[in-house]
């Protein structure tokens, strides 16, 4: 997350997290069978991914521009005796090491990202966390999702109701599938796999390919 985003999840967090119990089954199908030294959960959110990293490497990293859902990922890897190091951070400039992750995930979180500019560079900003071998899963929300009607991606705000009634809105950039794909050959990640699934588009990266 970039920008007054952070700040909107800041409000929204507790709620937010009650709301987010479970893994995706994208991510879940993604991560069977893989295993790793050090995991990234890349928008980590309330911590529900980096759980499922949690059991497949012996370190997991959470990074998020949001101070009030990490505390949220604090906690519920607290309650459910998980290893979880959380580190507050921008996705376009990562706060990590070059060549240090093996395994990763950025989950729902560059469609927040503001500019493509910024977008392009977060995934950049992954290519060169991740180490030799690695690999990552990236999703965004897509114009298949059946809530939009549109054929190219687009610029929206998307209002979070709490309980009571007020209303925040939320910056997404919602990406046409072409475009997905079009950012990801735009930065130095080399793409396995690009689908859409659930409304969202994903793709499967890896580490080696073109370099910036």
């Amino acid at each position: 997350m970039t920008g007054d985003v952070h700040r909107t999840y800041d409000r929204i967090a507790e709620h937010f997290s009650q709301t987010r119990e479970y893994p995706w089954p994208e991510v879940e199908e993604f991560l069977d069978g893989r295993e790793a030294n050090t995991a990234l959960d890349l928008g980590c959110g309330n911590g529900r991914h980096a759980e499922l990293l949690a059991e497949r490497a012996a370190r997991v990293l959470g990074v998020d521009a949001s101070v009030g859902l990490l505390a949220e990922a604090r906690d519920r890897a607290r309650e459910r005796d998980f290893d979880l190091s959380l580190v507050a951070g921008d996705a376009a400039r990562l706060p990590l090491a070059d060549d240090t992750v093996d395994l990763a995930v950025y989950v729902a979180t560059l469609h927040h990202l503001r500019t493509r500019e910024s977008r392009v560079a977060s995934l950049d900003e992954l290519k060169r966390v991740l180490a030799p071998g690695g690999v990552a899963l990236v999703s965004a929300w897509s114009t298949e999702h059946d809530r939009f009607d549109a054929d190219e991606g687009f610029d929206t705000d998307v209002d979070w109701t709490l309980p009571g009634g007020e209303t925040v809105p939320r910056f997404y950039h919602v990406y046409a599938p072409d475009e997905f794909r079009a950012d990801l050959e735009a930065s130095a990640l080399a793409v396995d796999d690009a689908f859409v699934s659930s409304g969202n588009c994903y793709a499967a990266v890896h580490a080696e390919g073109k370099r910036p």
